[in-house]
């Protein structure tokens, strides 16, 4: 089955060319004068990212940041992506075991063995490539990791319709699972936005809770700021699975990369949307 873009021509450009020009202007935004190359030999240190998922225009940079960190760590074989839900199709969570995804840089397979494994592992996990069909939240990541690395990667498609902790440690168990059975090196990436339309004073002083939540690696406490503090997080259950998952992995520190928010691009800071990018490493 190939997964055709869904959001090409409104998220980011339709034109390849185009494409690649704003997410070099993504690289540019965080003082990365073109593209990354990545660093074959690197160290290998990142297992988890946390990275938005919004229009590049508001959340590319803050995404390049991420993946200006695993370009400098090395070249990975698989990316399993997690992303919330937004369109509220299939159970719980919805996996793509098999198949091509295409963007407008080019076509990606499927890592089915590793998909195979984890929805093996988790009773939650329904393979359904229809749940994937108008999701936008794992779609943007594919772009950027395709600018770095070509085609010579795999991902796994991961999408979250329930986050609660329960689920998210059931997923976040299942991927550790499947990468260390596997072999496969590999990096699990939250695809995650953070508090949507409210002024940015108040969005900022919400998403600092969180991402302090996040910088010590503690998911059950990011569930407990979202819910106490009512923060409008679309994506904590992936960010949830990607700290548990990374810690069964060895992931010892996480790092806050960049945080901005929609008002720092558009000038209106009345009701913003907030950005944050991190990474989990083993030391």
């Amino acid at each position: 089955m190939k997964r055709l873009p869904a959001v090409a021509g409104q998220f980011y450009p339709s034109n390849p060319d185009k494409l690649l020009r704003m997410i070099e202007w993504a690289f540019g935004s965080v003082g990365v004068p073109k593209i990354p190359e990545p660093n074959i030999s690197g160290p290998r240190k990142v297992r988890g990212l946390m990275v938005p998922h919004a229009g590049y225009m508001y959340s590319g940079p803050t995404a390049a940041k991420a993946y200006q960190i695993l370009a400098e760590d090395g070249a990975p074989e698989t990316f399993i992506i997690i992303g919330p839900n937004h369109a509220g199709l299939g159970g719980a969570l919805s996996i793509m075991k098999e198949g091509i995804w295409k963007t407008p840089l080019g076509e990606i397979e499927l890592d089915s063995e590793i998909g195979k494994i984890i929805e093996e592992n988790c009773r939650l996990i329904e393979d359904n490539p229809v749940a994937h069909k108008f999701e936008h939240s794992i779609e943007v990541q594919i772009p950027f990791l395709q600018a770095i690395y070509g085609d010579d990667f795999r991902i796994v498609p991961i999408i979250m319709l329930a986050q609660d902790p329960q689920t998210s440690r059931c997923l976040g168990e299942a991927i550790s699972k499947a990468i260390s059975s596997s072999g496969r090196d590999a990096v699990i990436i939250a695809s995650s936005d953070l508090t949507h339309y409210e002024p940015q004073v108040e969005a900022k002083r919400k998403d600092h809770l969180v991402l302090l939540a996040i910088e010590n690696m503690n998911e059950e406490d990011v569930y407990r700021k979202v819910v106490e503090f009512d923060i409008s997080m679309c994506g904590y259950g992936p960010v949830m699975a990607m700290i548990i998952g990374s810690k069964l992995l060895g992931g010892k520190k996480a790092v806050i990369l960049d945080y901005r928010t929609s008002g720092d691009v558009t000038g209106d800071y009345s009701a913003v949307v907030g950005y944050a990018s991190a990474a989990v490493y083993i030391e």
